[in-house]
Formats: structure tokens, sequence, C-alpha cells
């Protein structure tokens, strides 16, 4: 059997709830190594995104939540604090090595901790440093957060799901699934 296609490759995953995860997700699912960075304590804020929750071999309900594992699956994954100089550091250890570094931060906010990509191409000029916004890394809006629901919206999506608007609950509707986000992913793969 042949390697897989990008097995190569080494993804260091920032990123967290969708958009991010799945671009991440995509990679490991085509063979690159990913590496999940999350927070102590509580991990990935979708862990808890429930139910459905996993089961155990043993039928024993566990407390990682199914979404959290369809975005997540196939990554290696470590707990760093990174608003801690130690944690920054281990970031920085992991990005030397990495072909990827993938982050779903607000602008800037990376940058705080010597982890934007200025920081992260100084010691690694070949990375190449995807960073998923909501409105990209310049103009106006630069400094929201972007959700799913929000780019429905503003992107005109949700002109042209649900009922005229003179029916019962008419109106804009957002789609079913978070499309806005699946896409973002796997686009910026």
């Amino acid at each position: 059997m042949s390697a897989a296609l990008l097995s190569n490759i080494r993804v260091l995953d920032l990123s967290r709830i969708l958009a991010g995860p799945w671009c991440a997700q995509v990679f490991a699912d085509l063979g690159a190594e990913v590496i999940k960075i999350e927070r102590p304590g509580t991990g990935d804020d979708t862990r808890g995104w429930g139910p459905p929750f996993v089961k155990d071999r043993n039928g024993k309900q566990c407390a990682d939540s199914a979404y959290y594992q369809c975005a997540n699956r196939a990554k290696k994954s470590v707990t760093v604090d990174i608003s801690k100089p130690e944690g920054q550091a281990l970031i920085r250890e992991i990005a030397v090595h990495a072909d990827v570094l993938l982050e779903n931060f607000k602008v800037g906010d990376l940058a705080r901790y010597g982890l934007g990509y200025e920081h992260i191409r100084a010691i690694n000029p070949r990375i190449v440093y995807c960073s998923i916004t909501g409105f990209g890394q310049t103009g106006p809006y630069r400094d929201r957060a972007g959700y799913d629901f929000m780019i429905q919206g503003m992107g005109g999506l949700m002109s042209i799901t649900g009922e005229r608007d003179e029916l019962p609950g008419g109106g804009p509707q957002k789609a079913g699934v978070a499309i806005a986000d699946l896409m973002t992913g796997m686009y910026s793969t």
C-alpha cells in the first residue's frame, strides 16, 4: 500500500469550534500528522456540545460529544496554556517542525502571545500560516468575531432559504447545517 497523499506534512492546529477543525480534519484525512492544541482543563469547547455523546467500547457514555469527534478525528491532541510563557515556548517548538499552522482566533489575538504570523515566520520561514477569520485580516470588520449564521446572513444565503415573508414563520432562515463554516474549512485546506 502506498503512503497517504499528505503523509509528509505536519499541521499545528490552534483552531476550535468548526471551520478550523474541519480544515485540519481534511488534512488528517489525507494523511497529514495533525497536532491539535487544546486548553488545559476543558479542551476544545465542542467536547461538551451534546447530546449525543460518544460511548466507549463497553457502551458507557464518555464526556466527548459526537460533534467534537466528527470534526477532530485522526488528530493528535495536547493541552497547552498559550497565555503562559511556557505554553508559548512549546507552541514555537512545535511550529519550528510544522509545515502548516492553522488558527481561527480573532485578528491579533495570537500576536499578543508572540504567536502571530511574523513571530512564527521568524522561526520557520517555510511555514504556511493559515488564519481563518470571519471578515479577513484587514478592512472595517476585521475585529469582529464571525460565526456561521452571520456569514450565511451577510453573504445572502439566508435570502434564498425559508418560506415567503407573508407566511407564518416566513422570512430568511439559516441553513440547517453550518455550511459556511464547513465550506470555509474545506477551501482553507
